[in-house]
């Protein structure tokens, strides 16, 4: 099974979710004000998440780095994506802002089904989430469940063809060109149907 560095979502977190004054997000505290956001005792929010609340009690204090697995499974508690995580509450408004990232220069994150690379990641209080993806997933059986997280979610399919499966829809093929919007509360998972693996443009909104 192929998953993200812990350390390169740590380091994610400190390069894609500074705060105003440029100080790095606590990713533990970060945990704890979206759970007590959504008034959930540790034990709670550990059963939701599907981890041991010793578990949770030591991400919440800073005294453990979480794995990639971990970090999924809050999300999934959460009802966030894992970039979420690493996003602070937005306060006010900047304008005037820009970022490029040159091809292949966003930051990595890989699963058993996708291959990420973030996108625009110096913005800090993005009120967008945009990243390529590398579909290498060919059936639903190589996900755990649906994918689920607050926002809207646009895709755009770069090269391949995909299969895009939802909840209350029919599957849907999509070539090169195609592109589709949806809710992201809505479960959702990509396979690729294509001889190569398909890439697609994926935003998601924070808000």
């Amino acid at each position: 099974m192929t998953s993200a560095d812990p350390k390169t979502l740590i380091r994610l977190a400190r390069e894609n979710g500074s705060s105003e004054d440029g100080v790095p997000v606590d990713l533990g505290q970060r945990v704890r004000e979206l759970r007590k956001a959504r008034d959930w005792t540790l034990e709670q929010a550990a059963t939701q998440a599907g981890l041991a609340r010793s578990t949770l009690s030591k991400i919440e204090n800073g005294q453990m780095s979480p794995t990639y697995d971990a970090l999924k499974k809050l999300a999934v508690g959460l009802e966030i994506s894992v970039p979420q995580l690493f996003t602070p509450p937005r306060a006010g408004q900047v304008n005037g802002r820009m970022a490029v990232t040159k091809a292949g220069q966003g930051t990595a994150q890989a699963t058993v089904t996708y291959e990420h690379e973030l996108l625009a990641e110096t913005l800090t209080k993005k009120q967008m989430l945009p990243y390529r993806a590398r579909v290498r997933a060919r059936s639903m059986e190589e996900f755990d469940g649906w994918v689920r997280h607050d926002g809207e979610e646009f895709l755009y399919v770069l090269t391949g063809v995909i299969r895009l499966y939802t909840e209350f829809y029919e599957p849907v093929e999509m070539r090169r060109g195609d592109a589709a919007y949806y809710d992201g509360t809505m479960g959702h998972n990509v396979v690729s149907v294509s001889q190569e693996d398909a890439n697609i443009l994926w935003v998601t909104s924070l808000a």
